[in-house]
């Protein structure tokens, strides 16, 4: 390649290094001019700005300033923005688009690992695992090797609740399983569902029957407590709510009160606020499984975003349009 676009960084800069490892940044380079020294914190640096009036692909990623029209009157030439994580929400405005300016997202990429911890948790919630660990440790005892009744995955009703990538990915990795899916999205109809191969109920018909639920819907003011108390009531006693998808989604204080009960378990990887505060009563729980929002890209998953970026740079070099492009008009539905 005889010249290669200008390209800049646009993210907190302790990510670059965890997002684009050598490798990955190595491959990156071939397509564009960029240096990883070079960090949009903010667009008021003179060195950014500088950069940024060259600049045609722009790689954004966690803690990207927002993108508003001074910024992209600074970037005549701008013509991509790739965006190394999920959302775009917190800094896209809608002048990116009015200026013809492609929006890829690496959400995809960022959904496999999301989609296994939830594969996971499915799995070992239907062998009652994590309470059957807090028991040895309380009991310091085994009873041994004996029948277990109501648990297993055999047949096991899993309500998927949102048709979102990380939800069509939990459906793919459950087909090998003897478990029994279903899906609940007011954007889904009967068609979808069929050709991802499972039925589609009202959301209260698939909670009143599914064993475990799993959360992969966006948070909107919609979904805002999507799960409250009159939802939780409806699953069946001994039912797991596990959420990967945003803490608010779940009305955690109707939550709590099931578990004290001791009807219902939760995983929850992520909650409501984030970090929970230190008395919160889900620490301490039985049936409260939480974990603190590493389902996500973390450690070494991370290249994967960044190989992302890499390869729809490669595409837009050789002319063709971004794979993972986002739509403008599904923003305010999407996560």
């Amino acid at each position: 390649m005889s010249q290669r676009p200008q390209a800049l960084f646009a993210m907190a800069a302790e990510n670059v290094p965890q997002v684009f490892p050598p490798e990955v940044l190595a491959r990156l380079r071939e397509s564009v001019d960029i240096d990883p020294a070079l960090v949009a914190q903010d667009f008021t640096d003179p060195r950014v700005l500088d950069t940024l009036a060259r600049t045609e692909i722009l790689v954004t990623g966690w803690g990207c300033p927002r993108l508003d029209e001074a910024v992209l009157d600074a970037a005549p030439r701008l013509r991509a923005v790739l965006h190394s994580a999920g959302s775009v929400k917190s800094f896209a405005t809608p002048g990116i688009w009015r200026r013809g300016i492609a929006v890829s997202s690496a959400a995809a990429a960022n959904a496999l690992p999301v989609a296994e911890y939830t594969l996971a948790m499915i799995l070992l919630a239907g062998k009652d695992v994590m309470a059957a660990r807090d028991r040895m440790r309380t009991s310091r005892t085994s009873s041994g090797w004996g029948i277990v009744p109501g648990i297993g995955n055999y047949g096991r009703r899993v309500g998927v609740i949102g048709a979102s990538r990380i939800g069509r990915r939990v459906l793919e990795l459950l087909r090998p399983f003897d478990l029994r899916p279903a899906l609940t999205d007011p954007y889904a109809g009967e068609e979808e569902a069929a050709a991802l191969g499972v039925p589609l109920l009202p959301l209260d018909d698939l909670l009143r029957t599914s064993g475990i639920v799993t959360v992969h819907a966006p948070e909107t003011p919609e979904t805002h407590h999507l799960i409250g108390r009159r939802e939780l009531a409806l699953m069946p006693d001994g039912a797991v709510l596990i959420n990967t998808a945003r803490g608010a989604l779940v009305d955690h204080d109707a939550l709590v009160a099931e578990l004290r009960a001791g009807r219902l378990s939760a995983i929850l990887d992520v909650t409501d606020p984030e970090p929970l505060p230190a008395d919160s009563p889900l620490y301490d729980l039985p049936g409260a499984f939480i974990t603190p929002h590493l389902a996500g890209s973390q450690g070494n998953e991370l290249a994967r975003l960044g190989l992302t970026v890499a390869e729809e740079a490669e595409r837009l070099l050789a002319g063709g349009n971004p794979a993972y492009a986002v739509d403008p008009a599904a923003l305010e539905r999407a996560a």
